[in-house]
């Protein structure tokens, strides 16, 4: 007799559908698994046996065959113990083997019974929805993650006897039903105002662009300048994500085992700065079995690098092809995995090792030691960051001053701006001016003869790359788009020019 109980994998942040077989016959007492498994599978056999035998229930001395199909996927982790349950419980008459059609089945056992959660079931669960399944066994610490996935019933026993005694019609469980959204919870955070900054409006208004089209942005200034307390302002002007944006975020973080409310999708953007003593492993994705790195999880948010050339140079490297594509692929002998990664990049460095670069007499570090520093940053890096603005030490005078632009209001414009680009690209597969391509620059970015010629002597003087080039079109097509004009003219090139140039300064 053979029993089937669906289940599921990984691949990356997607689900694949697992079916987990069992058959049992009258043989020597064996107990094999078979189907790729790693060793967190092959010891489920000993976790199953020692539930069972604590559950009050006794195998006969048969074999027991488990195969998980397909088998030319790997299988990893614990989530297959209670499916393998299951399936030797309707191999064994315990329960009946048609109250195991079309239900998905996930979690970890312990030896006394008890249903343990999984990491990554938002995912599995979701793929199996997508398949027809609209049903799933899941333990209860999973229930929220699983009830995000509309229309899908969801049953949460907290042990082996009590699934049981549902599947048998005993004690019927009550289907999950999860917390409403008024009534969760609310995260009680600090609201960050650009208002409370002093001065730096040069660099408010570039974060202003960098906000309104995703551009990633380099903030260069000696310390205490307000580098870092301007970029942690930087999220509370993002708009808040969309639904689509929000299930990808959540998969994201429900594979890395870190969602904290398990009952509610992500709304809001996510933010990561990793410290400069971060791996690349950690920075990209990886490990024997790949889990998302930083760039991974500041998908559809941002990543902040504080202190950017303290970082080790090969770190900094592995993130040129993510910037560049959107997501990034992990090799290894086993497999190969993409993790999405569209983030905005937010750096911040100093423009020496002591800081004070350009201050006369305050600076003491020679030629020799500025030009190690800086070269730290490669210039094909340096080309994949659309703005480069310049925080210059905050004056006395600027104390004074009256508060500039609140947060509020910033969010107001960028949120304006973010509305007509999501329009004016609704057919293209992208919602940002920093994700346009060769071909759609030319489309949506068209000049006038006299933009022509004053982009072509830009172009000459500066010796910019094809690269350059786009980013300045792009930031010129941002600045249009705050301002409410159609059409790109010169002023917008003139200061998109403006954030391309602190390489030249620094790095010449």
């Amino acid at each position: 007799m053979v029993a089937k109980v669906l289940s599921g994998a990984l691949n990356g942040v997607e689900g694949q559908g697992i079916l987990v077989e069992v058959d049992m016959v009258a043989s020597m007492p064996a107990f094999d698994i078979v189907g790729l498994p790693d060793s967190a599978v092959k010891e489920s056999k000993e976790r199953v046996r020692t539930a069972l035998r604590n559950s009050h229930i006794s195998l006969p001395p048969r074999r027991i065959t488990v195969n998980l199909a397909p088998a030319d996927i790997r299988k990893e982790g614990p989530a297959y113990d209670l499916p393998i349950a299951l399936g030797i419980l309707a191999c064994c008459g315990e329960i009946p083997l048609e109250s195991l059609d079309g239900v998905f089945v996930a979690g970890e056992l312990s030896l006394d019974g008890d249903i343990r959660p999984v990491s990554g079931l938002l995912p599995m669960v979701h793929h199996g929805y997508l398949e027809g399944v609209h049903r799933c066994i899941v333990p209860f610490a999973n229930a929220g993650e699983a009830a995000l996935v509309e229309g899908l019933e969801v049953i949460v026993p907290a042990n082996l006897g009590e699934l049981i005694k549902h599947l048998k019609g005993v004690r019927k469980l009550e289907p999950y039903k999860p917390q409403p959204e008024g009534d969760a919870v609310a995260r009680v955070e600090e609201m960050l105002d650009f208002a409370d900054v002093r001065g730096q409006e040069s660099v408010k208004r570039a974060l202003k662009i960098a906000a309104a089209g995703g551009h990633n942005i380099l903030l260069i200034g000696p310390p205490g300048s307000g580098k870092t307390m301007l970029a942690r302002r930087l999220p509370g002007v993002l708009g808040g994500l969309s639904f689509e944006e929000s299930m990808d975020v959540t998969k994201v973080y429900s594979v890395a085992g870190m969602i904290q409310d398990k009952g509610h999708l992500m709304k809001d953007r996510p933010f990561r700065s990793p410290h400069h003593t971060a791996s690349y492993a950690s920075l990209v994705g990886g490990g024997k079995t790949p889990k998302p790195g930083e760039v991974s999880l500041a998908h559809n948010g941002v990543l902040f690098l504080d202190e950017l050339p303290e970082f080790q140079r090969n770190v900094l490297e592995v993130l040129r092809q993510p910037l560049e594509d959107g997501q990034v692929t992990i090799s290894r002998a086993t497999s190969t995995i993409t993790y999405p990664c569209n983030f905005m990049l937010v750096a911040s460095m100093n423009p020496c090792p002591c800081g004070h670069f350009g201050e006369g007499d305050k600076c003491s570090c020679t030629e020799r030691v500025v030009s190690k520093y800086l070269d730290k940053i490669s210039g094909p890096l340096l080309d994949r960051i659309d703005i480069h603005v310049e925080a210059s030490r905050v004056n006395y005078e600027d104390f004074e001053q009256a508060r500039g632009e609140s947060t509020a209001d910033i969010k107001e414009a960028v949120a304006k701006a973010a509305a007509v680009q999501s329009q004016r690209y609704k057919n293209e597969n992208i919602s940002q001016n920093a994700n346009l391509s060769g071909g759609l620059i030319d489309k949506y970015c068209p000049l006038d003869e006299e933009c022509k010629a004053f982009v072509k002597k830009i172009y000459d003087s500066m010796g910019l790359s094809a690269r350059g080039y786009h980013k300045i079109l792009k930031i010129a097509r941002t600045v249009a788009d705050l301002e409410g004009c159609e059409h790109i003219n010169a002023g917008h090139i003139a200061e998109a020019v403006q954030y391309r140039s602190l390489d030249r300064k620094y790095w010449s």
